[in-house]
């Protein structure tokens, strides 16, 4: 399943600046049973603004993530609370199967 949520940076602070608590955050988050993998995109034509998304195996494990995360994920996230807006979007199924075109940058392709 995949977890969204839009991250609007507050006027004197940059997504960049954002980004660099998310990363540490995100390494922690991964040591999460279930978790696998997480994405942010910058918004076209806002540079303020980004689309973080978190993929996890199921609903159950992203659900049970908080018991088994370091306090310190709960700390970068509250240290980024008065620089940044957070939007919850929603969750959504991940398909159970899907096809991919070969990656441009590989020998053959």
């Amino acid at each position: 399943m995949h977890y969204l949520f839009e991250v609007t940076a507050k006027p004197g602070y940059t997504i960049e600046q954002y980004a660099e608590a998310w990363v540490r955050a995100s390494v922690l988050i991964q040591q999460a049973p279930g978790a696998q993998g997480t994405r942010l995109h910058r918004k076209m034509g806002d540079e303020r603004t980004a689309l973080a998304i978190a993929t996890w195996e199921s609903k159950a494990a992203r659900d049970a993530s908080p018991a088994s995360l370091p306090g310190a994920v709960q700390e970068i996230i509250e240290s980024q609370a008065p620089f940044v807006e957070i939007r919850f979007i929603g969750e959504f199924e991940a398909p159970e199967w899907e096809v991919l075109p070969p990656a441009w940058d590989q020998p053959g392709s």
